[in-house]
């Protein structure tokens, strides 16, 4: 039972079914609980099915005065509606209900703007955030005079204060949030430039790159946590798990270095992987935020492996897949391979979990069912490519001995009159480039 929040705003949700949303009631119940994840109170729900969207108002003149009603009635502090709003929607029902106007690309920046731990989360929050208000200054405030002076002054000479302090006041907000943007974008291309480096480090040591993407709370910051627990290079370094939608908004990068070597004596199987944990993709994901966070899920972009996320629990859980892939394929990644993880089978009517088919396993990942067997098909996959060489590396070469220690698995080793013999297990281009 969810805790109610005394001192939280309370808010009216609107929305209008033009018969266009495959679900609009789910459509409705989503943007709920994002009011709740916003840490708002839903004090009433109004909804209304029309053919077409009220250029206007968004929704139809009467649908404004029961709106503006209801309100009133329910003690709603702020107005959310379910779809994107234009400028000129916005400052039209601003005037007619006299409340603050926020529309589901606003509510989704309000979560952002919660959540954002890190420097490079608050610097993308606070870019796509000023690129969404930078449309809508206008009407924003009430003593805004968008009017001017007259024409001209005596004697017909122009006059350089034509314009209202409304229209001046507007201008010099607009110039601060042009100015700030531009500050933003040098700041995240500083910190873009450090993330790429940091990326480049990790491609040279031939790790595969894996990464976790789904809809929000389909379960991968509790994957990643399961897995760093089993095989993490630092095990302390867990990040948040929470039942919520966007509880994290930071791409978390891991070192999972699973254990092989079944026989006594064995040499162990160096398979490790880097991890990295994604923000959870929603339906309608502003543009904006995508493109703010478009550093952050690079690392999709040049992942060996995709593994996606689903809540199998959620009866939706389709129709979520279809705005996952559409968000990989906006994010240039949808070629990647990939594994299909069910997540959340236990609350479904499955038996006999984990269960494997192909690229697919249903498992629950809270219960800890099925996390091994993940790791299992995600080195499987990822090291495809790996073949099996014996070769002679002369003494004189030792940073080629260091360099297979710890980028493949050393089956045999011996030191010979001519120098080190290997038997090893690598990546096919080390192969070619050093068993010659």
């Amino acid at each position: 039972m969810r805790e109610e929040n005394l001192d939280a705003v309370k808010v009216l949700l609107v929305g209008l079914d033009t018969g266009e949303e495959p679900d609009f009631e789910h459509s409705m119940e989503e943007l709920k609980s994002l009011t709740e994840a916003a840490e708002k109170q839903v004090t009433g729900i109004i909804t209304q099915r029309m053919g077409n969207v009220n250029n206007a108002f968004y929704i139809g003149t009467g649908k404004v005065e029961e709106v503006r009603e209801y309100a009133l009635q329910c003690e709603a502090e702020e107005v959310i509606f379910d779809n994107a709003l234009t400028p000129s929607q916005m400052r039209n029902l601003g005037r007619e209900l006299q409340l603050p106007i926020l529309d589901r690309t606003n509510l989704i920046l309000d979560i952002f703007a919660l959540r954002a731990r890190t420097k490079e989360a608050k610097l993308q929050v606070e870019a796509a955030r000023l690129q969404y208000i930078l449309p809508r200054l206008v009407g924003m405030r009430e003593n805004l005079s968008r009017q001017g002076g007259s024409g001209g002054a005596a004697g017909g000479k122009g006059s350089v204060s034509n314009r209202g302090a409304g229209e001046t006041k507007l201008e010099l907000d607009r110039r601060k949030i042009e100015y700030r943007i531009s500050e933003l974008r040098k700041e995240l291309e500083e910190v873009s430039r450090t993330r790429e480096n940091m990326r480049k480090k990790r491609s040279q040591s031939r790790i595969p790159k894996v990464a976790l993407v789904g809809y929000t709370n389909a379960g991968k910051s509790t994957i990643l946590n399961h897995m760093i627990a089993l095989y993490g290079e630092n095990r302390e370094k867990v990040v948040l798990e929470k039942d919520m939608l966007f509880a994290t908004l930071d791409t978390n990068v891991r070192c999972i270095c699973p254990e092989g070597g079944s026989k006594k004596g064995a040499a162990a199987d160096n398979r490790p992987f880097f991890l990295a944990d994604t923000v959870g993709f929603i339906d309608k994901l502003p543009h904006g935020l995508v493109k703010a966070f478009r550093s952050t899920l690079e690392e999709v972009r040049f992942a060996d492996l995709i593994v996606h996320v689903v809540d199998f629990s959620d009866e939706h859980y389709k129709q979520q897949m279809e705005v996952t892939d559409e968000t990989l394929k906006s994010l240039e990644a949808g070629d990647i391979p990939r594994i299909v993880v069910y997540n959340k089978a236990d609350k479904s009517q499955m038996q006999n979990i984990p269960r494997k088919k192909d690229r697919q396993i249903y498992m629950a990942a809270s219960l800890d069912c099925g996390i091994e067997e993940l790791i299992g098909m995600i080195t499987e996959c990822v090291y495809a490519d790996r073949v099996e060489r014996e070769f002679t590396v002369p003494y004189d070469k030792g940073n080629v001995v260091s360099y297979f220690m710890e980028n493949a698995t050393v089956l045999e080793q011996e030191y010979r009159e001519e120098g080190v013999w290997m038997r090893v297990r690598c990546h096919k281009g080390d192969a070619d480039k050093f068993c010659v």
